[in-house]
């Protein structure tokens, strides 16, 4: 039998994790040709540790995960600096995750790289035995580091919109303290023709190309992803204040160019193809590594650990430290009822007294609601219960969370703990679906195709059917399905850091401040009593729809505009 020729290829992207500051010595600033030719190494480094410079995921916001600065969490611990956010305290001068000398970094350390990246430096290899392979790594370097530069610049504008813009050059301090900021759009152009470019020639996987493990390598759905996004991003209400029907129309044509990518198995004298992407069937699955499969196209792994679990685990469990996140009733209302109704319609078969029957399916497979069971026994969250108030830590909106947590994993000190990977999900298809349905919405309404194969309707049902949830209703309007569609978004990627941009980029903050949880009262027979109740008012206001440039910078620079808002 002839051996199968493989021509494409799915990779799961795993990163490493690691941090850089713009101003930090770091070994590969000083790199030359000369040192290349001498070390192989040196070369492959400088790629290495642009990966590194992607955000670490969990605990960006000083120990905190962004959703809790959005309605769909609060962060039981008052001093973490996210809370900033939430009443107003952040400024130019008391930033919250500012990422703007990291990102910029980054972009110095690719500009570093390519100055020095030059395929005849691989020349002094030929007569070694894996010349071939090193060639072929070699020449995908520069296309790893052309989208990583071009992912730093994004998110850069996503906080700050009008960023000073690098060009190819490895600048001095003094020539990039007198650089003037590039519009928003012109970077996003920037972005757009970068993935452009290395599309065509990255490989869907590197299986065949580079021998050994090449988990985190950046592949051709990788860079389709990023383009598909920004341009999402570009088209929304913040960046396209005209409703520019055409920017939503290049948005859907990005995401459905991964849609409609396949890949080709050439057998004997038979080609098969087959989706790239695909939704794993079990929505629990998508954030764990070993079985997120063909839908996860971006994630970043964390060594083996147990902090996210002893922060996050209900706190009548010994070794759980108190939950750093917890779930609000504002977003477990956004959860529909089995049937897709909403639980305020009533022909729902809602039930204040059992709150959490017959709801969506995603709904405890992402909160822990009271008395579900978890790690073997029930969940006490009503007041004087094991894991409700007035226990100290507990959870204050009278959920806990549970997406993201690996529930066997042990933190009970008096046992033999244990630790677990973990995947922060970058991109993954169900994103891309959505993203998708979102822009046909916008450019054609719901039921038209437009160009494409696909629409609106039909993209959106492919994440319910999955979820074990009705298709949606026909007959909605474009503002009808909208509104849906958003809450759709809000359930499927919940706590996968879309909510915290989707709030700015769709500009409805002010309707995003009360923050509201569930009283618990366990009654004499048994039965429970649920009381809604507001948690906290946040502060909102339309300047944070932009993060602040920190003062550090405009004091360094004096041609850096502040973003309007922030200057008193």
């Amino acid at each position: 039998m002839k051996m199968k020729k493989i021509i494409s290829y799915i990779i799961l992207i795993l990163l490493p994790v690691s941090c850089n500051n713009f101003l930090d010595y770091n070994e590969y600033d000083f790199i030359n040709k000369e040192d290349v030719l001498t070390n192989w190494n040196r070369i492959i480094g400088m790629v290495t540790n642009l990966y590194g410079t992607i955000p670490s995921g969990y605990y960006d916001v000083g120990g905190s995960m962004r959703d809790c600065a959005t309605d769909d969490a609060f962060d039981t611990d008052r001093s973490r600096s996210i809370h900033y956010m939430n009443d107003g305290r952040w400024s130019a001068l008391r930033t919250v995750d500012n990422l703007w000398d990291n990102m910029y970094r980054g972009i110095r350390d690719a500009n570093n790289f390519f100055r020095n990246y030059d395929i005849s430096l691989i020349e002094p290899y030929r007569y070694t035995d894996n010349y071939m392979e090193r060639i072929r790594e070699f020449e995908l370097l520069d296309k790893q580091a052309k989208f990583l530069r071009a992912y730093f610049y994004f998110e850069l504008i996503k906080r700050y919109r009008n960023v000073p813009f690098l060009g190819d050059e490895v600048l001095t301090q003094d020539e990039v303290n007198n650089m003037r900021q590039t519009p928003f759009e012109e970077i996003v152009n920037y972005i757009v023709s970068e993935c452009d470019a290395i599309i065509p020639a990255l490989p869907a996987d590197y299986t065949g190309i580079i021998a050994g493990d090449q988990k985190g390598r950046i592949t051709k759905g990788v860079a389709m992803a990023l383009k598909a996004r920004v341009l999402l991003y570009a088209a929304s209400p913040l960046h396209n204040t005209g409703n520019d029907r055409a920017k939503w129309i290049s948005a859907a044509r990005a995401s459905y160019a991964i849609i409609d990518a396949k890949i080709r198995i050439e057998e004997e004298e038979t080609v098969r193809e087959f989706p790239m992407y695909s939704l794993i069937d079990n929505y629990s699955n998508v954030w764990h590594i070993v079985n997120s499969g063909s839908e996860l196209i971006l994630g970043r792994r964390r060594g083996a650990e147990r902090t996210f679990e002893e922060r996050n685990f209900p706190v009548g469990f010994a070794g759980a430290s108190g939950p750093s996140m917890c779930p609000t009733q504002n977003l477990v209302d956004c959860y529909r009822m089995a049937n897709g109704k909403k639980i305020t319609d009533p022909a729902s078969g809602y039930s204040a007294a059992s709150p959490y029957e017959n709801r969506d399916p995603r709904l405890q497979r992402t909160v822990i609601v009271n008395n579900s069971s978890y790690k073997s026994r029930p969940i006490e969250i009503w007041e004087g219960g094991r894991d409700g108030l007035p226990t100290q830590d507990a959870t204050e909106t009278g959920y806990y969370l549970k997406k993201l947590l690996t529930e066997n994993l042990v933190v009970d000190p008096g046992q033999t703990r244990t630790t677990g990977l973990h995947c922060i999900v970058l991109f993954r298809y169900g994103e891309v679906l959505l993203n998708y349905a979102e822009a046909m919405n916008e450019a054609f309404g719901p039921n038209d195709r437009g160009e494409f194969g696909m629409t609106a309707y039909e993209a959106v049902n492919l994440i319910r059917a999955r979820a074990g949830m009705p298709d949606f209703e026909t007959g909605m309007t474009q503002a009808q399905f909208q509104a849906e569609l958003r809450d759709e978004r809000r359930v499927e990627l919940a706590f996968e850091d879309h909510r915290f941009w989707d709030i700015r980029r769709w500009k409805i903050g002010a309707e995003t401040s009360v923050i509201r949880g569930m009283g618990i009262v366990r009654n004499e027979n048994g039965s429970f009593t649920y009381t809604p109740r507001n948690i906290e008012g946040r502060t909102w206001n339309d300047r944070m729809n932009f993060y602040p440039i920190p003062q550090s910078e405009l004091f360094k620079n004096p041609n850096l505009v502040q973003n309007p808002g922030w200057t008193e």
